[in-house]
């Protein structure tokens, strides 16, 4: 087994601060001369970055109308909450994060990541271009001071296990890792499982060490983290159409031109396609590889309609206000 070692490259915080101020300082009054920073948490080398992030700072970069994106992948700028919370002060102008992070700003934005709420990236995609979908954006905005520009798809996310998982009754016993948030401790419940909380760092060593039997993840992310290492068997659950929204501060967004305006969105939108066949390929050919070299044992006969009902029963029991009504939402649009 490899030693393995994480990188975290982490800004000062005076360097942030100055960051912000000459950022700021480059914009004119007609909306010229703007230099937008465009944060995340993921590395180089992941989907996001390379065929998300990059390729919009090299869109919006190779055009003349006065904007110019700089990227700070691998959480330089911050984890999530720290950096969504920079952006709302000013202090990042653009960042990409899930709705389960979003949650804790404006809570109905949550039920984008609930389990089962979307059939795949398809339906993901449809409702995100719906009415209903634009006044969530709308009521997000006026809440955080943040406006999202579009959605795009992080993969299904999966069990992993040292046994397959293949209906409900098959998560009493194991203790899998779930993230310590609301919205993801609910999707535990939603299924059956019994969930652990452990910070996502530590998820390869509670693994090793037997502290927890499983956890869930795209595809990507159990290969990236090596969980394939300390894990027997994936199982093929898709139990949530994992998303990742991109979001701008809005007086940023309001202090450039309309052309600019009208840039950022169209390169933002147009890399949703690119961004969702980067991470299907790159699914693809992991599951792939671990199916030719004795990898992890890829359980692919997962019932998921038990799944799905299971989830849905629990959500339209235990859901009120906001959140049940957007839910209500999603799950009728499957079916238009």
């Amino acid at each position: 087994m490899r030693t393995r070692s994480r990188l975290l490259a982490i800004l000062p915080a005076a360097a942030l601060l100055a960051a912000g101020c000459t950022a700021a300082s480059d914009v004119g009054g007609d909306g010229e001369g703007i230099t937008l920073s465009f944060a995340n948490s993921y590395p180089t080398s992941h989907p996001h970055t390379k065929c998300g992030i990059q390729a919009v700072a090299d869109d919006i970069n190779s055009k003349d109308i006065g904007v110019t994106i700089e990227t700070f992948p691998n959480s330089q700028l911050g984890e999530d909450t720290e950096r969504f919370t920079s952006l709302m002060a000013g202090d990042v102008d653009m960042d990409v994060q899930g709705s389960s992070a979003l949650a804790s700003s404006y809570a109905p934005i949550g039920v984008l990541d609930m389990a089962y709420a979307f059939d795949g990236p398809d339906h993901l995609f449809d409702f995100f271009d719906s009415a209903e979908a634009e006044q969530l954006k709308e009521d997000f905005a006026a809440k955080t001071g943040a406006r999202i520009l579009d959605v795009w798809f992080f993969g299904m996310r999966h069990f992993t296990a040292n046994q397959p998982i293949r209906e409900p009754a098959d998560l009493q016993g194991p203790r899998m890792r779930f993230p310590d948030s609301p919205i993801y401790l609910e999707n535990a419940k939603a299924l059956g499982a019994k969930a652990t909380a452990v910070a996502f760092e530590e998820v390869y060593l509670g693994l090793q060490q037997g502290i927890i039997d499983g956890q869930e993840n795209p595809i990507p992310t159990i290969a990236d983290e090596s969980f394939d290492e300390v894990q027997s068997h994936v199982s093929l659950t898709g139990h949530q159409t994992g998303s990742q929204l991109i979001a701008i501060s809005d007086e940023r967004w309001q202090e450039m031109s309309t052309e600019q305006q009208e840039a950022l969105q169209k390169s933002v939108s147009d890399t949703r396609a690119e961004n969702r066949e980067c991470i299907e390929e790159q699914e693809q050919k992991i599951l792939d590889d671990w199916r030719a070299n004795g990898g992890m044992t890829v359980v692919d006969d997962v019932d998921q309609d038990a799944f799905s009902q299971r989830a849905e029963d629990y959500f339209r029991e235990n859901l009120s206000g906001k959140q049940a009504e957007l839910y209500q939402a999603i799950r009728q649009s499957t079916s238009e």
